[in-house]
């Protein structure tokens, strides 16, 4: 017996339960009992664990985008391309850096041949809601004044980056071309089947979802219905670029993605939603030891390609 639902059992492959064990060794179920020290410890040492090295030929480089409050990135490149990737990784804004999703980035390099930034915005609960946004925002807009279109990619909760720097930034010169997000945190106000049907999941609960959304907002109780914090509850979805969602199926987050894509294409733009049958939260570790897994990261691949060409992919 797998210790989850049983229902899991049908679902969930050998491999992507080899990957959710090994997880497991590593960052508990239980990781939110830890002290934010601890969790942000265990985390790091997990990324470590799965961090699969750079291709051949990537080369990066850290810096700092200046400001009020100076933004650490880092920049991969692999011989330049028709758009920058500003990458926003997760962690529920409590965990992650540079280094959390390293490898992701360098592989998104060279895949597309694109320019990727990743930036290390500020986390709760030392700086709550709105700094991780305003650092995202600071940095998407210092990216794009570099020159390139760029196309926002993320993680879950840098899915929630992407969608309200997106945002706040359409309609301006510097707005992206396009995101992609990955299983995102949209901060649906209903609650959704996925988040019924997938409540007690591997990898990611609902009890989780509150305990990190209620971290970020700290004392500010009208900070969850701020479209900033939870892009689902905007009023208005026009004017947003081009989006590609993919989720995975045993997460309680799956129909965030799906919600966001439906109310863009409602509101006239163009947007697709792919849920990933059998996969979990955080399977982005995974795309090296799940054939699931693998073939997620290739449509995700091809997805960030066509975007930054400024096409619609043919076929994911």
């Amino acid at each position: 017996m797998s210790g989850y639902d049983p229902k899991y059992d049908a679902l969930i492959d050998a491999e992507t339960w080899a990957f959710i064990r090994e997880t497991e060794s590593w960052y508990p179920p239980d990781a939110i009992g830890l002290t934010i020290e601890d969790q942000r410890a265990v985390y790091n040492k997990m990324c470590r664990a799965f961090h699969a090295g750079y291709p051949k030929g990537v080369q990066a480089t850290d810096g700092v985008i200046a400001g009020p409050h100076p933004i650490p990135v880092r920049r991969y490149t692999f011989g330049g391309g028709a758009a920058r990737v500003v990458y926003f990784h997760g962690g529920g804004f409590v965990v992650g850096g540079l280094d959390s999703h390293d490898d992701v980035c360098a592989e998104i390099c060279a895949a597309t041949g694109y320019d990727v930034t990743a930036v290390d915005y500020r986390l709760s609960p030392e700086h709550p809601f709105p700094e991780d946004f305003n650092d995202a925002l600071a940095a998407a807009r210092a990216e794009a004044a570099r020159g390139l279109p760029v196309l926002l990619v993320g993680d879950s909760a840098g899915g929630n980056l992407c969608a309200a720097v997106a945002a706040a930034l359409r309609g301006t010169d510097l707005a992206p071309i396009g995101q992609v997000l990955v299983y995102p945190g949209l901060g649906a106000a209903e609650e959704t089947h996925s988040a019924k049907a997938h409540s007690v999941a591997p990898m990611l609960t609902v009890q989780d979802m509150a305990f990190y959304a209620a971290i970020r907002a700290s004392a500010d109780d009208t900070a969850q219905a701020n479209p900033s914090f939870s892009p689902l509850r905007a009023s208005d979805f026009a004017g947003l670029p081009p989006t590609i969602a993919i989720t995975a199926e045993c997460d309680p987050l799956s129909d965030d993605g799906a919600l966001y894509a439906a109310r863009l294409q409602a509101a006239g733009g163009r947007a697709l939603h792919i849920e990933e049958p059998g996969l979990v939260h955080g399977y982005l570790r995974a795309r090296h030891r799940v054939t699931r897994a693998r073939h997620s990261f290739d449509r995700i691949l091809r997805a960030i390609a066509a975007l930054g060409q400024g096409a619609w992919p043919e076929a994911l």
